[in-house]
């Protein structure tokens, strides 16, 4: 098993400085782009910065505000089950 499956959150990334910038990205992103984008829309609440391209231990993937999105955590729940399940880690 790769190293970065089994680390922490703490560990992978999501300190301190992650809280206070994911924070101030919903704060400008209030609402979730997956619910957003359905027919008709769908207005929710966003909770969760994901990283679009999971960043595997990749610092600047992890810090690269345009791999960021919205989500609920409805949704962001749904794209790691189905999207992020099977990764491969390149760094």
């Amino acid at each position: 098993m790769h190293p970065e499956a089994v680390r922490s959150a703490r560990k992978a990334g999501y300190s301190r400085r992650w809280e206070k910038a994911s924070r101030r990205y919903l704060q400008s992103h209030p609402l979730c782009v997956r619910c957003l984008a359905k027919d008709p829309p769908v207005y929710t609440k966003a909770t969760v910065t994901d990283h679009i391209i999971p960043h595997r231990g990749d610092p600047k993937l992890f810090w690269d505000e345009s791999n960021w999105q919205a989500l609920c955590k409805r949704c962001h729940d749904r794209k790691t089950l189905t999207e992020d399940i099977n990764p491969t880690y390149t760094y």
